[in-house]
């Protein structure tokens, strides 16, 4: 027996928490249902505002509406009506903006709008795959599976973006720390080392020399390399939102050995799971494809949907003009076409979904299995090279003086 913290709501809307023994959340779950409880969490930890422990560096937006599409598929499934499940939601919410956001849905809804047409009215908040999945949803009566749905897709999405940027954190800071400390060498301690040789008559060794001079350059025009390499990076972060810009960046950043790979698969399985929920919902393929493509941060595999849409009207199916791209790997087209024969594209699209999910996450871990030890032997290399001209340095000095 295990004890599970819970929160649940009551039939006039008020919440409560606690704690109950049990075998397994089900039993909790239809414990509290027998109680007239609509339960709303149920887990090991104690329920707080948030549920969903998100990475912190996802943003808050993204917290707030998945924490909104998990909260309203709870309700939901509960059979509550809609404008009560937000009047809920919004009392859950503990962000006073989203809180707001929460509350003028629930009036635009009051007001005779349906509830893809108020959620509308927030674009920074929720996309337009959310809102044709919810207009799907309220057409064919099935909203309760439909925020279930989109919390899934919403989880994974978050998910597979939270565990590439926690891997790529550590190379990062690694580099970071790793170039302060050779700017320190260079502006601080060789300086003063460089005292040594004032005034001496002695020859300095060539790697020394070579030392003190790229120190004094530092110190000297350091502050010069300072505002290049800024605006140069102005420059080139100004260059990449063009459109000709993005779309060579976005060229180069797929040709790139190992993290290319990463970032293609990473695409293909935001791209699935999109479909997946889209399709399985009855939205159309070609408006599917289109709402699909907006998901995908690359251009060029963005751009490339748009063919695989006019081969989809033209009676061609999806995968052999997804194949035809060259722009997705080829275990997708083949996947697609299995879905195709047997029927099952939505399930099909899932699959997908959870094997380059899986295939990203050991693609990431490949490239930086193979960056850190290259990054902490570049380091290692020019720090010992500084520390090694040192010691010649040294050496010299106490062979003249013997």
């Amino acid at each position: 027996m295990t004890t599970f913290q819970f929160r649940a709501v009551t039939s006039d809307g008020k919440t409560r928490s606690g704690s109950y023994t049990a075998a397994d959340q089900k039993l909790v779950a239809t414990e509290l249902r027998r109680q007239g409880l609509t339960p709303t969490y149920i887990g090991l930890d104690k329920p707080g505002g948030f549920e969903l422990k998100l990475p912190e560096f996802g943003g808050g937006k993204r917290r707030d509406v998945l924490f909104f599409t998990q909260e309203l598929a709870t309700l939901l499934a509960s059979s509550i009506p809609v404008d009560r499940a937000l009047s809920i939601v919004s009392e859950l919410t503990e962000r006073v903006t989203f809180r707001a956001v929460v509350l003028d849905i629930l009036r635009l809804l009051k007001g005779g709008k349906s509830l893809a047409d108020s959620i509308a009215t927030y674009p920074a908040y929720f996309s337009d795959l959310y809102l044709n999945m919810v207009r799907a949803g309220e057409a064919s009566g099935s909203l309760a599976t439909v925020f279930d749905r989109l919390a899934n897709f919403e989880r994974n999405r978050d998910e597979l973006r939270g565990y590439i940027l926690s891997s790529m954190m550590y190379p990062m800071l690694l580099g970071l720390t790793g170039l302060g400390a050779i700017v320190v060498l260079m502006y601080f301690v060789v300086p003063r080392f460089a005292t040594i040789f004032e005034g001496g008559r002695m020859q300095i060794p060539l790697p020394t020399l070579i030392m003190l001079r790229m120190s004094d350059f530092l110190r000297a025009w350091g502050w010069l390399m300072g505002i290049v390499l800024a605006a140069g990076a102005a420059g080139f972060m100004s260059y990449i939102r063009t459109a000709n810009g993005r779309w060579w960046w976005d060229d180069f950043r797929l040709r790139i050995p190992l993290l290319g790979d990463a970032l293609r698969k990473a695409e293909t399985a935001r791209f699935a799971r999109a479909m997946g929920t889209l399709v399985s919902n009855s939205v159309p393929l070609v408006q599917s494809l289109q709402i699909a493509g907006g998901t995908l941060a690359n251009t060029r595999m963005a751009k490339a949907l748009e063919s695989v849409a006019q081969g989809v009207k033209r009676g061609e199916g999806i995968a052999t003009p997804l194949r035809r791209t060259a722009q997705f790997p080829p275990l997708a087209a083949h996947l697609l076409s299995v879905g195709e024969e047997t029927g099952k594209l939505d399930d099909m699209f899932t699959r997908m979904a959870d094997i380059y999910e899986a295939d990203t996450r050991d693609a990431v871990k490949r490239f930086t299995s193979l960056f850190e030890p290259l990054l902490i032997l570049t380091m290692g290399i020019v720090v010992g090279a500084l520390i090694l001209s040192m010691l010649l340095a040294i050496t010299s000095i106490n062979e003249v003086a013997i």
